[in-house]
């Protein structure tokens, strides 16, 4: 007998978990089957070297929506709710960052720097309020759409006309010419820059990363918090709730195949044959393993299953987890203040010259890094007296030239410890065991195809009315009862459960419009 329901998730991420428990509160049977063996998809956490565990991928929370924690009842247990970022320096003079001060910088670099903050949060928080619902269909001529439109422009006209033209001018820029604009200290213009690339295939210098810069400070103001137990744990309120609303969840079910019957579709089919029924399956996947791999190119319109193929999602970004003996020494740095958020970026031409080498499918010689010590803020992480060392280091090309091999990851994990080591001599003699994800890595754990955390890059052409592709921009496939709602549609990546959230407000305004 096969059983049927009245939707199907593919895919326990925690945006699938996210549309999974709203589907349900509303009254829908739903199923979430998850390939690997935990649910939470790229945010969970798991042991890499005998206890020693870590946030395998995604590692600290900057999006999570306030409107989602509010409509799930979420309230995540923080080890930590507001972590500071400290820039290092080779000399100890290290630059400390909050989120609207600044010290360690000239007076003038500290009052641009809280005017700066002031511009970005409030344009952060106009882009915030269309993160959170499903963005509106150009050329359509439905009411809904053109209100939305014009919402938008009202919203942008309410800026003020300076302010508006500072909002239109800025959104396509590069992080780098306003940087260097604006402040004279290296250490705060890299780690502004790191801040803007981090997760993509972008340099400072590249268009939209304005753009990417302002998305990561949507929903929270760039606050930065860590979760009690690693991402994991967050999942697993997650589940927690899916399940506690009716949602049934089934883990190591790696889906095989989205039937599709007399053109719309039908069901699921796992690797292990069995067959689940439904008339709404919504993908959790990246727009590539959905469109092509999972329904099959030849059930889409030629031109749609091309712009699909064509999404650029060339991951770059590497995942370092260390266990170590004991906290390593930083110039400048006390204990405390390993439990903040750290990073390498000494300054803007740095982290563009570190990004140079992956435009040709090289890794960069000397990479910048976002390093935490999670086991200072949580102690259940490490042993006793030991602890983890969690790093996002960039840039690490999907296609690497030569290749990603046992000789390749040896030799990008020694640059990575170079360039610790010079903040941190005598790092290495701490080390007892060391995992380095690539991006082919990520894509063969976490089965994101090309390893790229936003599922597709963020960028102006990929984003808000084109994400990811024009004809699936508002969640559905051009499939009947075909969905997506995963960090590849909008509004993109980080752990925000906005994607999920909006997914199911659109299935649900659909069914009740049908």
């Amino acid at each position: 007998m096969t059983d049927t329901y009245d939707a199907i998730i593919v895919g326990g991420g925690h945006n699938g978990l996210v549309c999974s428990a709203l589907l349900a509160k509303a009254g829908k049977s739903v199923l979430v089957l998850e390939a690997n063996a935990q649910v939470g998809g790229a945010a969970i956490t798991r042991e890499f070297a005998d206890g020693y565990s870590v946030s395998a991928c995604a590692h600290l929370l900057y999006q999570l929506q306030p409107v989602v924690q509010k409509e799930l009842g979420l309230k995540p247990r923080l080890a930590s709710d507001n972590l500071g970022t400290i820039a290092l320096a080779e000399d100890g003079q290290h630059v400390r960052l909050k989120a609207n001060s600044v010290d360690g910088v000239s007076d003038e670099d500290a009052k641009e720097y809280r005017d700066f903050r002031k511009r970005m949060t409030r344009f952060a928080d106009l882009l915030t309020t269309y993160l959170n619902k499903p963005p509106p269909r150009l050329g359509t001529k439905k009411a809904a759409d053109l209100m939305t439109l014009a919402q938008l422009g009202f919203d942008i006209r309410r800026l003020g006309k300076h302010e508006m033209r500072e909002f239109l001018r800025l959104i396509g820029m590069n992080i780098y010419d306003e940087v260097t604009e604006r402040f004279s200290s290296g250490l705060l213009k890299g780690a502004i820059s790191l801040d803007a690339v981090l997760g993509t295939h972008l340099g400072p210098r590249s268009p939209n990363t304005i753009l990417t810069y302002l998305y990561r400070q949507a929903g929270g103001h760039g606050k930065v918090a860590t979760a009690a137990g690693g991402a994991g744990a967050l999942s697993d309120d997650l589940a927690h709730i899916a399940r506690s609303n009716g949602v049934t969840i089934r883990t190591g079910m790696p889906v095989k195949r989205i039937v599709i019957e007399n053109g719309r579709v039908a069901g699921v089919e796992t690797e292990s044959g069995e067959r689940f029924n439904s008339f709404r399956v919504v993908s959790n996947a990246d727009p590539k393993r959905t469109v092509m791999d999972l329904v099959g190119a030849k059930h889409f319109e030629t031109g749609f299953a091309r712009r699909i193929s064509h999404l650029r999602a060339k991951g770059n970004a590497a995942k370092l987890h260390l266990a170590l003996d004991s906290l390593p020494v930083i110039d400048g740095l006390s204990k405390k203040d390993f439990a903040e958020r750290i990073v390498i970026a000494p300054d803007e031409n740095y982290v563009e010259r570190a990004f140079n080498p992956a435009k040709y499918g090289e890794t960069s010689p000397a990479p910048v890094i976002e390093l935490s010590f999670p086991s200072v803020r949580d102690e259940t992480l490490a042993p006793t007296g030991k602890h983890v060392l969690s790093a996002v280091v960039q840039y690490a090309p999907y296609e690497l030239r030569d290749g990603w091999s046992d000789a390749t990851h040896e030799a990008f994990q020694n640059t990575i410890l170079d360039t610790l080591e010079r903040y941190a001599p005598g790092l290495r003699s701490l080390i007892t065991a060391s995992e380095l994800l690539t991006p082919a890595d990520i894509e063969q754990e976490f089965h994101i195809t090309g390893g790229h955390w936003h599922h597709a890059e963020l960028t102006l052409d990929q984003f808000l009315f084109v994400r990811p592709v024009n004809g699936a921009a508002q969640y559905a496939l051009p499939i009947d009862g075909l969905y997506l709602c995963g960090a590849g549609a909008h509004p993109g990546g980080g752990i925000s459960g906005a994607a999920g959230r909006n997914a199911a407000r659109t299935i649900l305004r659909q069914e009740k419009s049908a």
